[in-house]
């Protein structure tokens, strides 16, 4: 598959995004660039759009998004067999399930304020 300039945007704010970024910038091809989504100037439902999950943007302009696009970037390296490895059913669809719940629970904790019960008041008595 050829990935001419492919894009992946991830968010460098996320200590576990930007370690898989370092590991994948040392073995990713050429034509696959990395970016880090607080660096780019986007309106804030964009941004906090792509921030919820990993987007891969192909050089047709197309988009693969969470778990594909992270299988999608790995494919070309020389790990690339490990993570065809996903795309078997089975193991895509438990591989999709957890990278979800861990996304969801990244941007929760990351981007989306503690629901603070002080504020909401007393509940009525009766």
């Amino acid at each position: 598959m050829n990935r001419d300039n492919d894009t992946l945007y991830y968010d460098g704010r996320c200590p576990l995004c930007n370690a898989e970024m370092t590991r994948l910038a040392a073995h990713k091809p050429d034509h696959l660039a990395l970016k880090d989504i607080h660096q780019l100037d986007l309106d804030d439902v964009t941004k906090h759009r792509m921030l919820k999950t990993l987007h891969l943007q192909t050089a047709d302009g197309n988009f693969k998004v969470g778990i594909e696009a992270n299988i999608a970037a790995w494919e070309e390296t020389r790990w690339g067999w490990m993570w065809r490895l996903l795309r078997l059913p089975v193991l895509r669809f438990i591989a999709g399930l957890a990278y979800d719940a861990w996304a969801g629970k990244r941007y929760q904790r990351m981007y989306e304020p503690p629901f603070d019960r002080s504020s909401q008041g007393s509940p009525p008595r009766h």
